[in-house]
């Protein structure tokens, strides 16, 4: 009780209404109604002093801040459909080696995509999202980060796993959910993670990576001598859910180094952009919350690569949040589940699939540079196809995990409830083993 009292003297001490009189000049700089010098414009030449806007000036006569008299966030870009570079000051002077695992690199993203999505189709999976038209945004940003940087994707981000040597069998072992997955057959398909290759576990509710990826970001940044930053992708369709909100205003209040890449590929599955939002895209939203922009052609592979070194240099030195916007489009179906044919038309994908496609652009540079060989090219196409193929051959083959680990890997030692419902389970198998598949099962 004499804590509790103690306190109590305190409280009444701090909220007694008894204060030492001031003079009017020790409170006239706190002042909000102090008449600064006026100019010609209306403004006046001091700040106000409000906290929620220490940067603001007073005005005599009101004016709205409409939407419409603001400049739209320009798209930065390197290279155009051509693959010619525009401004030589912005040839990013990669070696050919590194151009060409770029573009080895989508063409092998876009010729699995193609087989696994058949696969679904043939019921041989559950599900499928492929990376049609978006394969620039995935490698040029990869390229442009550290291999000890942290990746929390939404799920269209396989090229980044891709460039980090995330491998054949790897994609397919996950979509298939087999005993080689490293999931251990936990996730829908395209649910990729890899902890060596630091690529957070991608789950399915929309958003939910982002405010994880600010906090991881804030972690690294408390750690001495830091080098890491962390980069988190996800669609402008995602960016209307409140976890992004959240995010960004986490992030631009604890300067965390965090890269916001938003993929803005045209439709949140059969919504286009401007039945999402009335704004400047995405990262139009980046000053209200504090932070720096950057908008670029997504469908460009050296702009995407000059942007993300870019964020990356800035969010390590100053310690702050960015958001990066890539402008893109998204080729094919939102996933399995989704049929575009019904709401874009025919000749609009067109246009996409052949002249602004990023694989079609690089490939045009490549030539212009003499790094191109048609004939190359061809037999690694084929040569992609043949390991796909013989991988799915394979991972059909392959057990489906030992079902007992569905209790495992959430408790670091597992706790006594989870133990009896295992023993429970194992009992009930026991009894009904001929009601179950347990052939098809890991033992």
């Amino acid at each position: 009780m004499s804590f509790l009292r103690a306190v109590a003297n305190v409280l009444v001490k701090r909220t007694s209404v008894a204060r030492p009189a001031r003079s009017l000049g020790s409170v006239k700089h706190l002042s909000s109604d102090s008449a600064p010098l006026q100019q010609g414009n209306g403004s006046s030449t001091l700040h106000a002093k409000f906290p929620g806007a220490l940067e603001a000036s007073f005005v005599t006569t009101p004016k709205l801040a409409l939407p419409e008299n603001i400049e739209p966030i320009p798209i930065y870009r390197v290279m155009n459909s051509e693959g010619t570079i525009d401004d030589p000051s912005q040839e990013p002077n990669l070696e050919q080696a590194t151009v060409q695992k770029m573009f080895r690199d989508m063409v092998l993203l876009n010729t699995m995509d193609k087989i696994l999505y058949e696969s679904q189709r043939q019921g041989r999976i559950s599900f499928y999202m492929t990376n049609f038209g978006e394969e620039a945004s995935h490698i040029g940003s990869a390229a442009a980060l550290s291999p000890e940087d942290w990746v929390y994707g939404q799920y269209r981000e396989a090229g980044v796993l891709v460039w980090r040597g995330f491998t054949i069998s790897d994609f397919i072992n996950q979509c298939y959910g087999n005993a080689e997955d490293q999931g251990k057959g936990r996730q829908m398909p395209v649910h990729y993670g890899s902890r060596k290759l630091n690529f957070v576990t991608i789950s399915s509710p929309l958003g939910t990576q982002i405010p994880q990826a600010a906090g991881a970001a804030y972690a690294f940044k408390l750690q001495p001598n830091n080098q890491r930053c962390v980069i988190t992708y996800f669609g402008e369709g995602a960016a209307s859910e409140g976890d992004t909100h959240a995010a960004f205003n986490f992030a631009a209040t604890l300067d965390s180094p965090v890269i916001f890449f938003c993929r803005n590929n045209g439709f949140a599955i059969s919504t286009p952009s401007k039945e999402q939002y009335r704004g400047d895209g995405i990262a139009g939203r980046a000053a209200g919350y504090g932070m720096a922009a950057l908008r670029f052609d997504g469908t460009d592979v050296f702009a995407t690569y000059n942007a993300t070194k870019l964020a990356r240099e800035y969010v390590l030195r100053e310690n702050k949040p960015i958001v990066l916007e890539a402008m893109a489009y998204r080729i094919g179906h939102h996933s399995t589940s989704d049929d575009s044919t019904a709401y874009r038309p025919a000749e609009e994908l067109e246009i996409w699939n052949t002249v602004e496609h990023p694989i079609t652009k690089l490939k045009h540079y490549m030539i212009r540079r003499g790094w191109f060989d048609e004939e190359k090219e061809n037999e690694f196409v084929k040569s992609v196809r043949k390991q796909v193929l013989a991988q799915i051959n394979q991972s059909e083959r392959i057990p489906k995990p030992d079902w007992r680990e569905m209790f495992q890997d959430v408790y670091e030692e597992m706790p006594i409830h989870l133990k009896e419902q295992l023993r429970s389970m194992e009992e009930h198998v026991e009894q009904h083993r001929e009601h179950y598949p347990l052939k098809d099962f890991k033992q």
